[in-house]
């Protein structure tokens, strides 16, 4: 008899229905309770990296200004910083890269000199691309 039994399950192959249904059901609920803990980090790694970016812009800013003994003007923006402007003493590219990089949301950063919180400005409006917001959607600077 146990040998029917056995001979049973040996000859047995893949899975029942119910058994994926099972796995399936497993794999959702996991899904459910991992997933928006994830996605909720997206926003706030973002901002990150934008502080890190207009602190890096800072700077190289900061830099510009000690060779030239000004920093950039709001016309000459932040590609003065890789290419010359026709600044005397002008000693560049003060970046690495040679394009000016976009914000994590894909934008043009924001800059302004002389500006109204100090020498100069450097903002971007984050993920909803306007001023003010809360979140993933505030706005993030260089007098903060």
């Amino acid at each position: 008899m146990t040998y029917k039994i056995f001979r049973l399950f040996k000859e047995k192959k893949g899975f029942t229905l119910i058994e994926l249904l099972v796995v399936i059901v497993i794999l959702g609920l996991l899904a459910a309770l991992v997933g928006p803990r994830m996605f909720g980090k997206v926003g706030t790694s973002k901002q990150g990296a934008a502080k890190t970016q207009i602190e890096l812009f800072g700077q190289a800013l900061d830099q510009f200004r000690l060779d030239t003994g000004r920093y950039p003007l709001t016309a000459e923006g932040l590609e003065a910083l890789t290419n010359n402007p026709g600044v005397e003493g002008w000693d560049g590219p003060y970046l690495k890269k040679k394009k000016i990089p976009l914000d994590p949301w894909r934008k043009q950063y924001n800059y302004e000199a002389p500006g109204n919180n100090g020498d100069y400005d450097l903002y971007t409006y984050g993920a909803d691309g306007s001023e003010g917001g809360e979140k993933e959607n505030k706005d993030i600077n260089s007098w903060d």
